[in-house]
């Protein structure tokens, strides 16, 4: 904090001044509840988001530890089909353009547990994990994937260097918006990575977020949200130079980054890269007006979901939320659907069934409970898989359920 009391940017410790948008109070969007917690007391943090008018950096003051939320944790990343598929994808492509093979090393940070590199490993091509949260770590070493427990940064990546660890391609997924100390976990990629190694990031894209309204995407565990040129920035200031881009269809529209040391001229840079800037440039992501129009966008998405649910409970008709991710807790948070709204919600991660949602304490079940109960609609939280949602759960057409997609605007689908 500076003396006027103004929160500083994370990266270039310019004073924020500019709300993006502000969500009110919510709770960890991953500390679901056990039945003998309902009636003990929850933690609510702010989730108001600043955009610095410097460098344009989306972002949410820490208002928790790390530790306290990504020691033990709830997001398993193998229980969807379509991401498993894409992880599958990258590590064919991976292998491929950069010629990886039994010599190589491989290392992931935020490894989850091992839903990535277990392709590496059928592969025969030596990798390393880093994941934080125990619980999940656990489940990667049963799959043969070696993994450490431990936060990423230039301390750890000091250590892995000077024991020959180097990678020749260091990869995150989802994880660069989940660092509150961005620029030491920047400086520890630069210092793991070979001289001439490839690390890739992929991470939701501020262009699409701002464009389809996603504001459930934005929760405390996310402290960050980045648009290319910001991303940039951010690499050039420690030696990294992003060579090229893809734009992925994941979460909701995402970026894939790939980035090289500044002295590597082996990977030159690609016309992506210079799309993607003229792109952002053009939809004044570098213009801290752009910014404004986002708060109002969401108070429109929240009115027109609560007019809906509102009239289908007025016709007497049952909703159930299927899924219970974490941006399901922030929309439930901030729109206020409780149990008024929805009878309960499924979701296929054995680690949430059993327990409530944070906040809202909607109770969480099999997915086997939709075909015992039967309701009306389903409201699909993880809209971003709702193709292959609506495709596993077709069955409730067979008793005229729809499926109610709350984001970018409430959509039924028959």
């Amino acid at each position: 904090m500076t003396n006027n009391n103004l929160p500083i940017c994370r990266f270039c410790k310019a004073e924020l001044r500019h709300t993006f948008v502000d969500l009110g109070m919510s709770p960890l969007c991953e500390s679901y509840l056990r039945p003998d917690q309902l009636n003990q007391m929850e933690a609510f943090y702010p989730l108001h988001v600043f955009v610095c008018d410097r460098c344009f950096l989306v972002q949410l003051q820490e208002y928790v530890n790390p530790e306290n939320i990504f020691v033990e944790y709830a997001y398993f990343s193998s229980f969807s089909d379509s991401w498993l598929e894409h992880c599958r994808n990258y590590t064919g492509q991976m292998t491929e353009r950069f010629g990886l093979n039994a010599q190589s090393l491989v290392v992931e940070v935020a490894s989850n547990d091992g839903y990535l590199l277990q392709y590496f490993v059928e592969r025969k091509i030596p990798v390393l994990g880093i994941e934080p949260a125990a619980n999940v770590a656990e489940v990667a070493v049963e799959r043969g994937v070696p993994t450490l427990t431990q936060f990423f940064g230039t301390r750890l990546a000091t250590e892995l260097a000077r024991d020959g660890k180097q990678a020749d391609l260091l990869a995150g997924n989802n994880v660069l918006a989940q660092v509150p100390d961005l620029c030491d976990f920047v400086a520890g990629m630069k210092i793991l990575l070979k001289p001439n190694g490839v690390l890739t990031l992929e991470f939701p894209h501020l262009l699409r977020l701002m464009e389809s309204k996603q504001f459930d995407t934005i929760y405390h565990e996310h402290f960050s949200y980045f648009s290319f040129l910001t991303a940039e920035k951010i690499f050039a200031a420690f030696g990294l130079v992003l060579f090229d881009v893809e734009e992925l269809a994941t979460h909701g529209g995402s970026l894939r980054i790939f980035g090289r040391h500044q002295e590597d001229g082996s990977k030159p840079i690609t016309q992506r890269v210079i799309a993607m800037r003229e792109l952002e440039q053009r939809t004044g992501l570098m213009q801290v007006e752009s910014y404004r129009s986002f708060a109002e966008m969401v108070k429109r998405t929240k009115q027109e979901l609560l007019q809906q649910l509102i009239e289908i409970k007025k016709a007497r008709k049952t909703i159930v939320a299927y899924g219970a991710p974490g941006k399901g807790n922030t929309l439930l948070n901030y729109c206020g659907i409780g149990t008024d709204f929805l009878d309960y919600a499924v979701d296929r991660n054995p680690y949430k069934q059993g327990r409530y949602t944070p906040g809202m304490h909607i109770p969480i079940f099999a997915p086997s409970k939709i075909a015992e109960t039967r309701p009306d609609y389903l409201l699909i939280l993880p809209w971003n898989l709702k193709d292959e949602i609506m495709k596993q759960m077709g069955e409730i057409r067979e008793w005229g359920g729809k499926f109610i997609v709350p984001i970018p605007e409430a959509t039924i689908y028959v």
